[in-house]
């Protein structure tokens, strides 16, 4: 567990974030355990209510499944679901702010694709 969180976001976003990039990056299987809500508590020294409520949203998702009196486990297609998911978000948050400036600024798909091919080349797209 990396132990760094930030005032950037909620707490509980941070936790359901980093078990979601534990999926993503395969790290955490289908029908892995999960860390518990006490371990996490433990880890990063926070409130178990904000535990919670990341983990939760995750069950309410269908990315992890609870089995009673044994623990929290991956779901099947948690990876599958995760990566459309953050598609969607990269989509709306980064690609539609990005494209009404491109047009505010009167850019081409070339130019922008050469942008792009600029930035990757240079290091800091990849």
């Amino acid at each position: 567990m990396s132990g760094q969180l930030n005032d950037r976001k909620p707490i509980f976003e941070q936790i359901k974030d980093w078990i979601s990039d534990q999926i993503i990056s395969e790290t955490l299987k289908a029908h892995d355990r999960i860390p518990s809500t006490n371990e996490i508590v433990q880890f990063y020294k926070v409130n178990h209510l904000t535990v919670a409520k990341g983990v939760n949203q995750l069950v309410e998702q269908g990315v992890i499944y609870k089995k009673r009196g044994v623990g929290m486990f991956v779901a099947p297609d948690a990876k599958e679901k995760l990566m459309e998911e953050r598609k969607q978000n990269f989509k709306s948050g980064y690609l539609k702010p990005m494209m009404d400036e491109a047009k505010k600024l009167g850019l081409t798909t070339t130019e922008i694709n050469e942008l792009i091919n600029d930035m990757k080349g240079s290091g800091r797209g990849e």
